[in-house]
């Protein structure tokens, strides 16, 4: 816990930026009835019932500190699905900083591992040598930021309408991460270590003299 706290006390350094990565799954949902679509004096009318279209998974990479997200979806959340979007941060988003230290949950698909599973060698290190990866304590997921802009957008995007489709989800989703990096919504992160030791002290072992 500490260690991520301590990376999010960094100042802020372009070259060694400060990106939290979360996932989450996505039930596709579709309309069983057309909806009587809005008019004068009359909302949106839907049916209860719906049609389920499986699951799709959401990828949320976020820079608390820049102000920056990218979010995807894909029909799967595997290893290799991490690792091409792992890939995808450091070849694309952040091509010329020195490292990304890279935030998230200790699954199992989140390791370098993956990076060997999916790519020759040469290139699974090459990439794995621009990452720091800093893991969020057991039970603690809640200490990860990109579970902040998780909620946003599904409070915001995800959960306002029924969902088809993958291709309608990453269409939403890239609209949504489109204006919200416009806006350079960032996030305030004030739980500091001090806190911890204190609000959590339960946490830390007893040493008994």
């Amino acid at each position: 816990m500490e260690d991520v706290l301590t990376v999010y006390a960094l100042p802020y350094d372009a070259k060694r930026p400060v990106v939290c990565m979360d996932e989450k799954p996505l039930q596709l949902l579709d309309h069983k009835r057309k909806a009587m679509p809005m008019e004068r004096g009359k909302p949106l009318r839907e049916d209860s019932e719906y049609v389920r279209r499986g699951t799709c998974s959401i990828f949320m990479f976020n820079e608390p500190l820049g102000g920056y997200r990218y979010v995807d979806a894909k029909e799967h959340r595997t290893k290799v699905d991490w690792a091409h979007q792992v890939k995808r941060l450091v070849d694309e988003d952040y091509p010329d900083v020195d490292t990304i230290l890279l935030v998230m949950d200790n699954l199992n698909t989140h390791k370098l591992g993956s990076l060997y599973s999916a790519f020759a060698p040469e290139e699974a290190f090459r990439i794995a040598s621009r990452i720091e990866i800093h893991y969020t304590p057991k039970h603690g997921s809640w200490l990860n930021m990109a579970e902040c802009e998780l909620s946003a957008l599904t409070s915001q995007c995800l959960a306002t309408r029924r969902l088809p489709d993958l291709e309608t989800v990453s269409r939403e989703i890239s609209t949504w991460c489109r204006e919200r990096n416009a806006r350079q919504k960032g996030i305030d992160w004030q739980f500091k270590t001090a806190d911890a030791r204190i609000k959590l002290k339960r946490l830390y072992p007893v040493i008994k003299e």
